[in-house]
Formats: C-alpha cells, structure tokens, sequence
C-alpha cells in the first residue's frame, strides 16, 4: 500500500489543468473509509483531508474528534478526485473523473473490507452506487438502509439550509450514523 500512495502523491496527470498536490489517507485496514468528492483549497494548502469547515462539519455528524478522525486506523480518506478542481459554476468545479478511472480500482482493492463506507456527495454516490441511487440526492440519502454504504450530502455551508428543509436527516440519519461509526471505530461490524 505505501507503494501504491507514493505513486498516487507522485500523480501529475491533471498538471495542465490544475495544480497538483494529492490529498487522500489510507490504511489497508481503516475502520471507516470516507469517499468524498476532492479537497477544497484551505486543504490543497494544509495537505491534511477535510482540515476546513466542511471537515469541521463532518467531524459534527459523525459525532468524533479530530484525533479520531486523523488516525488512518479508524478513518481511511479516499476523495474522487485527489487535488483542488479548481473553482466551477457556483462553488468548485466536480472532481475531474479521471482520478477515479485511474487510482481508485487499485486503492480500493488493497482494503481489508472496512467496516463502514461513508459516500459524501453525489460524485461518490454516482460513481459507487451508480444505478441503484435515487433520482436525487435527498432520496439517496432518506434509501440509507437499502445499500451496504452509507450515503449523506457534503458538509459544505449549504448541507445546512439542505438541513433545515430536511430535519429528518438531524432527527433520525445523523443518530443512527454516529453509532454505526462508533460501533466501526470500536471494531463491531
């Protein structure tokens, strides 16, 4: 595994594009793999995944800390697209999928199964659930139970008013969410 994150840190295949700096954490045997959609640029600058709001966020439903978080025993960080898009029409461009065509097949195959998959945001949800994921994100999110992983919208300042006219998501994901996650990061699958 190391080989294989020393060769993707090393990728240069969006240089005429973007700016390089692969940001992603694994371990072949992290409790909780975090599927994402790419980093954003306060963590192109840190190099560490999720270090801004959205993380902050993150870290809030998914009810840990950040030491927690950073351990890659627990919490593998595997984004769709390994450096900072750049930015897009209202917010960040999507993460180029060519990052998900090369890398993610050979990363994902070094697992040992982790015990929960978090997929965050639609280019996760589209790229792993593919044709069983509802007709939106909201419905992905409410069909839960109906998949092995665990869909939710980004954290991003919008997924709060996205919470407000959805408060079954507080009420009853989030809940049900953070003891999965304890229960992974404890070791009972």
């Amino acid at each position: 595994m190391n080989e294989l994150l020393a060769r993707v840190r090393a990728c240069r295949l969006c240089e005429d594009q973007l700016e390089p700096r692969p940001v992603l954490r694994l371990s072949p045997t992290s409790r909780v793999l975090v599927i994402g959609q790419a980093p954003g640029t306060k963590v192109h600058a840190s190099g560490i995944p999720w270090d801004d709001a959205s993380g902050d966020h993150l870290l809030e439903w998914l009810g840990v800390t950040r030491e927690q978080f950073d351990d890659p025993a627990l919490f593998g960080i595997l984004p769709m697209a390994f450096c900072y898009p750049g930015k897009g029409q209202g917010g960040d461009a999507p993460p180029p999928p060519i990052c998900h065509a090369t890398w993610h097949g050979e990363l994902t195959s070094r697992f040992e199964q982790p015990a929960l998959t978090l997929l965050i945001g639609q280019y996760a949800q589209a790229a792993y659930l593919g044709s069983r994921r509802k007709r939106t994100l909201t419905l992905t999110v409410q069909a839960h139970a109906e998949y092995n992983e665990f869909p939710l919208p980004h954290p991003s300042w919008r997924s709060k008013i996205w919470m407000k006219k959805n408060p079954w998501f507080g009420d009853e994901v989030l809940p049900l969410l953070r003891d999965q996650v304890a229960a992974a990061c404890q070791g009972d699958s």
